[in-house]
Parts: structure tokens; C-alpha cells; sequence
């Protein structure tokens, strides 16, 4: 793929990097997974239980990263990648840059509530 697939404030991020970003997600659901069967066997009470924000804030960022074909960093700092695993390119249009920088706010409060609102689920529940 080329500069030509990027579109500000849509997608920065290639299939390369799409399929890092499915992994980080699986990566986070499983450490999610595992804390939470901790949990019940252990009898974990209610408010240890709020450390699976964590492990389900990267699954989140990572599912909608790979979702949306839109990284949260590269938005950030203003880059994207079509090719090479680590061959970054950067944004020049400062309008561009802008709207990078929206979205990727956009995708980590997003993230973040859906995070929250799994992980208030699991404190609430009678383990």
C-alpha cells in the first residue's frame, strides 16, 4: 500500500500493522481472561477486582485499533505505516496532523469507557 491509503483522521495503519494490533488485543484478552478466572477462584474481593482495567484497556485499544485500521500512537505523533513493519511515514498537512490527533483522543476515550464499563461489570459481580 501507499501514502495514497492514508486518510487523515480514518485510517493510518496497513494490514501489517492491523494484525499487530489484533494480536495486542488478543494479547490483552487473554491476561484479561486469566485475572478474571483469578478472581473466582480466589475469591478476590470487590475492589482488587478493579485491576482488570488494565488488561482490558489494551484489549480494547487493540481491538478498535485493528477495528478501525487506526493507531492511537501513529495518530498521535503524527505519522502512518502502509508497508514495512517499522517503516514510518510522516504527515505533513498540519489540518491532517489535526484530525490524527482527534481521532486517536477519540479511540483511546472510547477504549477507555468500554474498558471501564466491563471492568465495573466484573467488580459488581457476585464472584
Amino acid at each position: 500500500m501507499s501514502q495514497a491509503d492514508y486518510i487523515p483522521g480514518t485510517c493510518n495503519i496497513g494490514a501489517g500493522e492491523v494484525s499487530r494490533r489484533r494480536l495486542v488485543a488478543f494479547i490483552g484478552l487473554a491476561l484479561s481472561l486469566v485475572a478474571f478466572i483469578t478472581f473466582i477462584s480466589m475469591e478476590t474481593p470487590r475492589s482488587a477486582r478493579i485491576s482488570i482495567f488494565i488488561p482490558l484497556l489494551v484489549t480494547t485499544i487493540g481491538w478498535l485499533q485493528a477495528r478501525k485500521k487506526f493507531c492511537l500512537a501513529f495518530g498521535i505523533a503524527g505519522t502512518f505505516n502502509f508497508g514495512k513493519m517499522g517503516q514510518l511515514s510522516r504527515v505533513a498537512d498540519p489540518i491532517s496532523r489535526a484530525a490524527d490527533r482527534s481521532a486517536a483522543i477519540k479511540l483511546l476515550a472510547q477504549s477507555t469507557a468500554y474498558a471501564a464499563a466491563i471492568t465495573a461489570i466484573v467488580i459488581a459481580l457476585p464472584l
